[in-house]
């Protein structure tokens, strides 16, 4: 009830400005279509969350737009990222729901990238995204540990995705032997190759084992070697942190700066150059969005949870991401790259 009252003592206080700027919005996207791109395949999580959004965020913009979703998967979203930042309107018409690792990927200089990532406007999180390396639980790879003294095939997708990233980088800095297999289309065709045996590994978002294959986790069908995260995810206590594993307080600096994207996580952005007003509106629609009743079930049912974050605080983090010190990122970037990946 407080926050209701001084939102309306607010609003009386300015309500031309504020009553001609939400005039002004709701005239420019009604009839509009906004498109959804996201930088996946789909049937991954990141397409789950991105479609839950797309869903239920149209009837809280002013206008009431129709949003529709489009899947634009390639070089670890670099291909979406790359499309929305130059080629799509900057008129608040585009969203994207791409990598967290955007922001390390522009300071390391990766290729393909086309992009700052600070210039984009991001509207919001909808949840973290704590990565996982798994094995099947008949491998004869059941921990870190094992990965360490065995070569282990790893299907991976595109190399700017941190289902390539993360094994990548524990290979390089703690002694781990993925050997990755790249190519897979998304986290789903690669759970397959490992399910089957072309793989003995993959690397994925915990929340994409947990919505695609409950079963996995419920029976214990799977070995869950290693996690991504600054924090342990409240599922996963006993399994390890790859920060952890970090031989020198160098190592731990270096695995934190690789694994902050997980705060970034599964979040929306749209364009740089997006008029103020619109930015503002998107964003407290995707607030209302994610207290709204049925998009909270709608999310619920994917077993995906919310965790969100408002977009003015996702854009300082994305900032602080793209501040690293010079001396941390040119240590980053030598365990970071994949020249040797097939």
């Amino acid at each position: 009830m407080r926050v209701f009252a001084v939102a309306t003592l607010l609003w009386t206080a300015v309500p031309p400005v504020a009553a001609f700027a939400q005039a002004d919005v709701a005239a420019f996207y009604k009839g509009k279509t906004v498109e959804m791109i996201v930088g996946y395949a789909a049937g991954s999580s990141n397409d789950i969350a991105a479609r839950a959004l797309a869903r239920n965020i149209g009837k809280h913009l002013p206008g009431d737009p129709t949003v529709v979703t489009r899947n634009m998967p390639g070089g670890g979203s670099f291909v979406a990222a790359n499309y929305i930042y130059n080629v799509a309107p900057k008129d608040g018409t585009t969203l994207g729901l791409l990598a967290p690792t955007l922001p390390i990927d522009e300071r390391l200089g990766t290729e393909g990238v086309r992009y700052s990532a600070a210039k984009f406007n991001w509207i919001g999180r909808e949840t973290t995204s704590v990565g996982v390396t798994i094995t099947m639980a008949t491998s004869k790879i059941r921990t870190i540990a094992d990965a360490m003294a065995n070569v282990v095939t790893l299907a991976a997708t595109g190399a700017g995705s941190t289902t390539a990233i993360y094994p990548n980088v524990l290979n390089n800095l703690v002694g781990t032997k993925f050997k990755l297999i790249m190519g897979y289309v998304g986290s789903n065709e690669a759970l397959l190759a490992m399910e089957r045996g072309e793989a003995e590994a993959h690397s994925t978002a915990w929340e994409q084992v947990t919505s695609q294959h409950p079963d996995w986790v419920q029976n214990k069908q799977i070995n869950i070697l290693v996690q991504y995260a600054l924090a342990k995810h409240p599922d996963l206590p006993d399994v390890p942190l790859a920060i952890d594993l970090g031989k020198s307080d160098e190592d731990r600096r270096i695995l934190r700066a690789v694994v902050a994207a997980a705060d970034v996580g599964k979040s929306v952005l749209t364009s740089p150059g997006v008029p103020p007003a619109r930015v503002e509106a998107l964003r407290a629609a995707f607030d209302a969005t994610i207290n709204d009743p049925e998009f909270i079930s709608d999310f619920n049912a994917s077993r995906i949870e919310i965790i969100s974050m408002g977009g003015a605080e996702l854009q300082k983090v994305v900032g602080e991401l793209g501040d690293l010190p010079p001396e941390l990122i040119e240590k980053v970037r030598k365990v970071y790259l994949m020249p040797g990946a097939k």
